[in-house]
């Protein structure tokens, strides 16, 4: 799953934020019993490789994973609607990609721990791997 923040606002770059990100990641991972494998950022976008219960669609869990972060992080930092002119986090839409069909659990894996130039990972901090 790719998601975009609003204007492409390098909202994610500090370090606190993006820890705040994970940690309600952890709450949705308690609460809907997602599984988040991996996650990485450049600031002004998130990949994160997530598994869900066969009852939710790819949709669905792309509209609980950006709806509660989204409201979390304007709950802790409420500066950054002023950013994003008072509006939402996230822009419309995003990229859902499934495992399957040629696309490995450990393609995505890769990728996610991949993305980026070397100048790009050490300028923007790009986490790769959380603990869940």
């Amino acid at each position: 799953m790719v998601l975009c923040v609003k204007y492409r606002r390098q909202m994610l770059v500090q370090d606190e934020r993006f820890e705040t990100f994970r940690d309600v990641c952890r709450g949705i991972s308690e609460r809907y019993y997602f599984e988040f494998e991996k996650m990485g950022s450049d600031g002004d976008h998130v990949h994160i490789f997530v598994g869900a219960a066969p009852r939710y669609s790819p949709s669905r869990v792309m509209q609980i994973v950006k709806s509660i972060t989204a409201i979390k992080l304007f709950e802790k930092y409420p500066e950054i609607k002023n950013k994003l002119w008072g509006g939402e986090f996230w822009s419309d839409g995003g990229y859902i990609g499934t495992v399957g069909d040629g696309v490995t659990a450990d393609i995505i894996r890769r990728y996610i721990e991949e993305q980026g130039t070397p100048e790009e990972k050490e300028m923007y901090k790009q986490m790769t791997m959380l603990d869940f």
